[in-house]
């Protein structure tokens, strides 16, 4: 399994390395998003709907009560939030697997709440070390994602240059 694990010194930080992440992104993809409420989980995906080309003026949230939104980009995201998903059938009902298996980007947060833990993908762990820090670990379920994992780790060189305004379109 190939692995990189970062430190972010902050929102800003966490947001460029979604954006970088999401600039990356060339054809479908599945990414698991998991960690503790507040851990940076939503500003992440912020940044790699940027990064896909997500219309700065779109506003970018958890969808944690409608289960899913979909944003269009470079590549279509399919942003989906499971932390109050009672039962996996309401996934089936949605057409889950046609959004994590088919175009575009599929972005989930609390990947833990699937049926099945070992989910191929990026999976993105987000571990919250103060109120400012969080320890960002990439890693891979499957094979398909390590040149991914490489590319990202190659093009995130810390301190980040501070690419916020462009992700943000400011």
């Amino acid at each position: 399994m190939s692995s990189w694990s970062v430190v972010s010194d902050g929102e800003s930080q966490t947001l460029e390395l979604g954006w970088r992440l999401g600039q990356l992104l060339q054809q479908s993809a599945l990414v698991l998003l998991q960690g503790d409420l507040g851990a940076g989980k939503t500003v992440f995906a912020r940044g790699v709907a940027r990064g896909l080309g997500v219309d700065p003026q779109i506003p970018i949230t958890s969808p944690t009560f409608t289960l899913m939104n979909h944003y269009h980009g470079r590549l279509d995201l399919y942003h989906f939030d499971l932390y109050r998903l009672s039962d996996p059938d309401e996934l089936i009902e949605l057409g889950f697997d046609d959004y994590a298996y088919g175009l575009g980007v599929t972005l989930i947060e609390w990947p833990e709440k699937l049926a099945n833990p070992e989910t191929p993908g990026l999976w993105v762990d987000l571990k919250r070390i103060d109120d400012e820090h969080r320890e960002i670990v990439f890693f891979q379920k499957g094979e398909t994602h390590q040149e991914l994992i490489s590319a990202l780790q190659k093009k995130c060189h810390f301190p980040l240059d501070n690419n916020l305004s462009k992700a943000e379109g400011m």
